[in-house]
């Protein structure tokens, strides 16, 4: 999927409305908002808009709100983004979010200002992307800009069917980066090009396997779903994660990589506990075989050592998903090490979003990588070789 959309920088603002979409899914605690990210995320775009004399309308959804919910209103955000910004982001308090309220504060905008409404989940229609509460979205703007990366996934009134009804869409700094990272990566890659994938289950990665084999010179293979590939290898895998009905996909796969002379490597040796616990006793195997009464729950010190060599090696390299059950001390080594590798590696570095996001943040190599997806699912899709429909609906350059 090679997207070429129009951004902030191709349009003029001056004096307009201009609706964002930002991806304000923030978590809270009491009130609180916990972690900032995707708030300083956010500000690139609005300032520029601003500068440029936009008159700046944000929306975005919060939580799995089904109607109104006071524990999921955008009322902290828009206080915080006020202290953010340097200036006064009102906050449109309508529980149907296009309200009286929200149609005043954007009546009385000026340039440069800004006002926040409530989360478009409030309303039924979101999900569903109905027609009315989409028209009554773009009926507040001139122009629509996305910058939510993490819904561009998902068909919803404030993503796609807006888009319908404003004659200018366009991307955001935020998603502008994504198709720049993650789009070169996948597309236009400089080689050797090495994908990384973890997590737990192959069914929800078959996708993403399939089209990255069309691609990638490495393809990586750790975490719970490694066990069902060791499987279909003929080795034994004692109490470990498996896919039963994936096995033979496995083998396919396995198949597939040979016919397209990409290298797929697996565990050759593994950390394994007796239970799924944190104070489990680690025991290390010799090979990629696991003795009964035992479970995989991390990749072994050589398979570290050897999917490390190979990042080293590569040009561009792309993680999604841990290679262990990085939250248990005794079993985050793998992904340490593969975390390590990626941040020294000579490369263009891209972690597809989701758990492996949060395990490089949390191990302190954030910095290092060059780009770090917003969005977890839209990331996997864009990986899948799905076209996103959030980002499909703006206006082609």
């Amino acid at each position: 999927m090679s997207y070429n959309k129009k951004t902030i920088e191709d349009i003029d603002v001056k004096g307009k409305r201009v609706l964002v979409r930002c991806d304000f899914n923030v978590p809270l605690k009491d009130g609180v908002i916990t972690d900032e990210n995707r708030l300083n995320g956010a500000l690139p775009t609005i300032k520029y808009l601003t500068e440029k004399g936009g008159k700046v309308i944000l929306c975005s959804h919060l939580g799995k709100a089904k109607g109104p919910d006071p524990k999921l209103t955008l009322a902290p955000v828009a206080k915080r983004l006020s202290e953010l910004l340097g200036k006064e982001v009102v906050f449109a308090a309508d529980d149907t979010v296009v309200g009286e309220n929200a149609k005043k504060a954007v009546e009385n905008l000026k340039e440069g200002e800004v006002v926040l409404l409530e989360n478009t989940r409030y309303r039924k229609e979101e999900g569903k992307n109905e027609e009315n509460f989409s028209k009554e979205l773009a009926s507040l703007a001139d122009v629509y800009v996305n910058d939510a990366f993490g819904t561009a996934h998902r068909a919803h009134c404030s993503t796609v069917g807006v888009t319908q009804f404003v004659k200018t869409a366009v991307c955001g700094y935020l998603i502008q980066k994504e198709l720049k990272f993650l789009g070169e990566a996948v597309e236009n890659p400089v080689r050797p090009f090495v994908a990384i994938l973890g997590g737990a289950k192959v069914s929800d990665k078959i996708n993403v396997i399939n089209n990255l084999l069309e691609k990638v010179d490495t393809l990586i293979i750790g975490g719970g779903m490694a066990y069902t590939f060791l499987k279909g290898q003929g080795y034994t895998i004692g109490k470990s994660l498996v896919e039963e009905d994936k096995v033979e996909y496995a083998k396919e796969m396995l198949e597939k990589a040979k016919a397209k002379g990409v290298k797929l490597l697996l565990p050759i040796d593994n950390v394994v506990g007796a239970e799924f616990s944190a104070d489990t006793k680690p025991v290390t195997t010799d090979d990629a075989n696991i003795p009964e009464g035992y479970m995989g729950l991390d990749i072994g010190p050589k398979t570290s050592g050897e999917y490390a060599a190979a990042v080293k090696e590569a040009k561009t390299v792309i993680w999604n998903g841990p290679m262990g059950v990085f939250e248990f001390e005794n079993f985050a080594k793998g992904t340490i090490a593969v975390a390590k590798a990626m941040s020294e590696a000579d490369a263009t570095t891209v972690i597809g979003g989701g758990d492996s996001a949060a395990a490089v943040n949390q191990l302190g190599f954030g910095d290092k990588m060059t780009h770090i997806s917003t969005g977890g699912g839209a990331s996997l899709e864009f990986l899948e070789g799905k076209e996103l429909p959030g980002i499909a609906a703006l206006n082609d350059k």
